[in-house]
């Protein structure tokens, strides 16, 4: 359906419109190849099976995410294989590995995405930035994308509930002349709330540029700078965490998914409101600039660039459990740890 925001009109895709039944009929000759069992594999690669359609799992053996998927009920042999045996019993290859790994998977691949065959994406970084990464594909396949806006563990969770995470959904290159009707069956099989159009540019500019923004880095920037103002003045590490991030987890996000930033005010005190409006503008004012400079390296290839170089690193893993221990650590989320198991929730949940 074609649906105005303001002076822009977009196509959105909805499972009315787009039902299941049509999804599983359009691929019920396909047999659907998940490469990748970490962020988004294990998620599409379920949500599929369990709707219905033909899927296999290609994985490293002998690893972490090999041992997830014999977990979760992959069988070796049956519908789990080695990246290479996958790779060649596939007729739609979702290229679910890390960008780092795609890069070192695809000499292998290519050999296998014979004439006809379909490469899929959950993320445009691999041929936004091919100059970089050298994933450049043959002209005989179909290249196309759904990329949920979200982590694989709230889309297996959300769908397990019934809902649904939306997804962008893009062509980027239609030999067969079926691409659209095989992109927008896989983005209802994955369990998508609803599906909007972009392009493998935008989509992969505006998935960094957000990952490094509201969505990841700027949220934690903020809550660490609050969090560290309340203590140096004396503010306790309850009250702080509390009035830094259990409030805006706990209360008011919920309040803005359900009706927007205005009913999330309206049922704040008056003297909330008034501050609200009162110091909105000078955050966005302060962190424009931020997110100028961010846009700017996400379009100049250099953050990609940065990106390749670091998670190339043979030592790569190691830093980061590291880096992300640190971060576990800190006063910020040592506090937090202890206020979520203070929950009535989680105290039910033991």
């Amino acid at each position: 359906m074609k649906i105005k925001f303001g002076s822009v009109e977009e196509t959105i895709i909805t499972r009315k419109e787009f039902p299941l039944s049509n999804a599983r009929d359009i691929l019920k000759k396909e047999t659907i190849s998940v490469l990748g069992y970490g962020v988004q594999g294990p998620g599409q690669s379920l949500n599929l099976k369990d709707n219905g359609f033909q899927v296999i799992v290609g994985q490293r053996k002998n690893s972490f995410s090999w041992d997830k998927a014999l977990e979760d009920g992959w069988i070796e042999g049956k519908d789990l294989f080695t990246l290479e045996e996958a790779s060649e019993r596939g007729t739609i290859i979702m290229y679910l590995l890390s960008d780092a790994g795609q890069i070192s998977f695809w000499p292998i691949l290519r050999k296998y995405l014979t004439k006809g065959k379909s490469l899929y994406f959950s993320h445009g970084f691999g041929l936004t930035f091919c100059n970089q990464t050298k994933i450049y594909p043959s002209k005989n396949i179909d290249i196309f994308l759904v990329a949920p806006k979200g982590s694989g563990t709230s889309l297996r969770r959300l769908f397990k509930q019934g809902k649904g995470i939306n997804s962008s959904y893009a062509i980027y290159q239609d030999y067969s002349g079926e691409s659209l009707e095989k992109t927008l069956s896989i983005g209802i099989g994955i369990g998508s709330g609803y599906l909007f159009e972009t392009n493998f540019k935008n989509e992969v500019y505006s998935d960094l540029v957000g990952e490094r923004g509201t969505l990841m880095g700027a949220i934690q920037g903020i809550l660490s700078a609050q969090y560290q103002i309340l203590r140096e003045k004396g503010h306790s590490p309850s009250e702080s965490f509390n009035e830094t991030v259990e409030e805006l987890t706990q209360s008011l996000i919920p309040l803005i998914s359900e009706k927007g930033m205005d009913w999330m005010y309206a049922n704040c005190s008056t003297t909330a409101q008034r501050g609200a409006l009162d110091w909105w503008k000078k955050f966005r004012d302060a962190t424009l600039p931020i997110f100028k400079e961010l846009y700017h390296e996400v379009h100049s290839g250099n953050e990609a660039k940065r990106i390749i170089e670091s998670n190339s690193d043979i030592n790569y893993r190691t830093k980061l459990k590291n880096e992300l221990k640190d971060l576990k650590k800190s006063e910020l989320w040592e506090v937090g740890s202890i206020i979520r198991n203070l929950r009535p929730e989680e105290n039910t949940k033991k």
